[in-house]
C-alpha cells in the first residue's frame, strides 16, 4: 500500500520526460513493477497513480452504475486520458503531451505526495490554486480533522 508524501520540484525534459524522486518510490509497492498509471486529475494537475493502487481505482470504478449520467461521465473523462507508464533506468516517466498541455506544465513540475497517488502541478499554478482557498490552513485543519 503506497503513502506518498512530501513536495518536489523537478525539470521536464524537451520530451517530456520527470524524475520520479527517490523518496517517493521507496513507498512504491512491488506488485507497482515501477509501472504508473498517469491521468487527468481534479483542478489543472495530473494523478500518478502506482500500478497497484490504479488497480483498486479500477475496481471501484467497475462498481458504478454506467446508467447514471455521473458515473458515465466519470469513467469516460478518467479513462479516456489515462496512460500506462513505466519508470526507465533513471528512473524516470514520460507524460504524454496532451496531459502536460491539460496541465500547462512547460519547463518544471511540482509533486505532490497524496497518499495513494502522485499530483503533478505546474508550481505557479500551484500557487494560485492556494491562494484562491476560500479558507485557510488552519481553519481547513479545525473543520475537517476537528484539530486546533
Amino acid at each position: 500500500m503506497s503513502s506518498f508524501k512530501g513536495s518536489y520540484r523537478y525539470a521536464v525534459d524537451e520530451k517530456g520526460r520527470v524524475s520520479i524522486p527517490a523518496r517517493m518510490r521507496k513507498y512504491l509497492s512491488p506488485e507497482a513493477n515501477e509501472t504508473f498509471v498517469i491521468t487527468r486529475g481534479t483542478e489543472t494537475c495530473l494523478f500518478l497513480f502506482p500500478l497497484d493502487e490504479w488497480e483498486k481505482l479500477e475496481n471501484r470504478l467497475k462498481e458504478l452504475n454506467t446508467f447514471n449520467p455521473e458515473h458515465r461521465f466519470l469513467i469516460r473523462v478518467l479513462l479516456m486520458w489515462a496512460v500506462e507508464v513505466t519508470l526507465d533506468n533513471q528512473s524516470r516517466i514520460m507524460i504524454p503531451r496532451n496531459l502536460l498541455e491539460f496541465a500547462k506544465i512547460e519547463k518544471e513540475v511540482l509533486m505532490i505526495g497524496t497518499l495513494d497517488k502522485i499530483e503533478i502541478w505546474n508550481p505557479d499554478i500551484y500557487e494560485q490554486y492556494i491562494a484562491s482557498q476560500p479558507e485557510n490552513y488552519e481553519k481547513v485543519v479545525e473543520k475537517v480533522l476537528g484539530m486546533k
